[in-house]
């Protein structure tokens, strides 16, 4: 497999790069002229759409059955993705690229990082019943998780505070302990909305955190193809549902075959996000293409292996915030990206809205499939896709947004 790296590992092309030099994948020219266009009119319209209006795929080919999305585009294997973690963290050590003891992974929602964190082979720090407290209590409830004490990792540093004055001692005590080399041998997880939070409240911090490199169209190519090929490592084929152009599999097998824009449009419609980018990638793969006439000519290419068809970009509508929207919805939507995802009576405390308030606004956006929960009486979380949405929303109405 071609690598960007020699030591690249296949479930995170890339690897691992100082936060400071990520970067937006790139997008072929046709799409960037049509975006510009889109984006003005997007402008226009506030970034909404009407409340009774869901987002629907318009072309009538058939989509591929859960189960067969779960073989073809499953989810990513979080102990597989930990040890991509593992291994990079390694060679950044060796080159002398991680100055610090505790290493701090910043990456932006539905990346994997937090559930890779959770495998690894150390002490796992979880988050008190309550996380508000004083300073004071602070200092005492983290001398007691003995972080001198041998490797631990903390998988996501949003479960460890709230927005509200008394919910910031915990990360403001550990985040002091880490930039002063003061935590012990650790591995942070953080949200990219929540760093940029803190790196807003603490402006002076500095442990130089590295984060997952984006996904470009080559990148997403490899890893799609990874995911698809399973522990076996077979072969996926995926050709343009109009004009039987390739998507996969990887173009570094030798063999001459015309291959689509397509992945580099996705990369830069995510942003590189992987979560984004395999919820869109799954909503594009049919059965069958527009045209058979298309596929006659390649048809025995395939050599007897799974062969899908996908869905161009355009047309299709993604789930957009309704125009119904009042400023609540914007604070719970902001809410639940700082921290990861929230309850009920959570998104009350931080967003400062009655509860019955925020229980309407929290329907609305229910409606519009921009937010579900994460399981029976569990935090409501954004949904992937719906993020490009509002992170749009968000960004257009002077809220903080994180860089990626």
């Amino acid at each position: 497999m071609t690598t960007d790296t020699d030591a690249e590992h296949p479930a995170m092309p890339g690897g691992l790069v100082p936060l400071e030099q990520w970067q937006l994948p790139e997008t072929s020219v046709h799409r960037t002229v049509r975006s510009a266009l889109r984006d003005i009119l997007a402008q226009l319209r506030a970034g909404v759409t009407p409340e009774d209006t869901t987002f629907r795929s318009l072309d009538a080919l058939p989509a591929l059955s859960a189960r067969t999305l779960a073989e073809v585009a499953p989810a990513p294997d979080p102990a597989t993705t930990a040890d991509a973690v593992g291994r990079q963290l390694a060679r950044l050590t060796r080159g002398g690229g991680r100055p610090r003891r505790v290493p701090v992974l910043v990456a932006p929602p539905f990346s994997g990082v937090r559930e890779a964190l959770a495998c690894l082979d150390r002490r796992l720090l979880t988050p008190p019943d309550e996380v508000s407290m004083t300073p004071a209590a602070a200092a005492c409830w983290w001398d007691r998780q003995a972080l001198t004490d041998g490797d631990w990792v903390l998988p996501e540093l949003a479960d460890f505070w709230l927005r509200h004055p008394s919910g910031l001692a915990l990360v403001r005590e550990f985040l002091s302990r880490v930039a002063l080399d003061q935590a012990g041998d650790g591995l942070v997880g953080c949200s990219s909305w929540c760093w940029t939070f803190w790196t807003h409240y603490l402006p002076e911090l500095h442990v130089a955190p590295v984060t997952p490199a984006p996904l470009t169209g080559e990148r997403l190519t490899r890893w799609l193809a990874f995911l698809a090929g399973g522990a076996s490592g077979r072969t996926v084929t995926a050709r343009m549902s109009h004009d039987g152009l390739y998507v996969l599999p990887a173009p570094d097998d030798g063999q001459e075959r015309k291959y689509s824009g397509f992945a580099r449009d996705l990369a830069a419609l995510s942003r590189g996000n992987p979560g984004v980018a395999l919820a869109l990638w799954r909503q594009r793969l049919r059965s069958h293409p527009e045209d058979e006439a298309a596929a006659r000519p390649l048809r025995d290419e395939s050599g007897g292996g799974r062969l899908y068809w996908v869905a161009p970009l355009e047309p299709m509508k993604l789930p957009a915030v309704p125009t119904a929207a009042g400023p609540g919805a914007g604070h719970i939507l902001h809410a639940l990206l700082l921290h990861d995802g929230l309850p009920l009576d959570r998104l009350a405390q931080v967003t400062g809205l009655a509860e019955p308030e925020a229980r309407v606004a929290l329907s609305l956006l229910l409606r519009a499939e921009l937010v579900a929960p994460a399981g029976a009486g569990e935090d409501y979380r954004v949904q992937p896709l719906g993020y490009p949405a509002v992170r749009k929303y968000l960004h257009a109405r002077g809220y903080p947004v994180d860089g990626f």
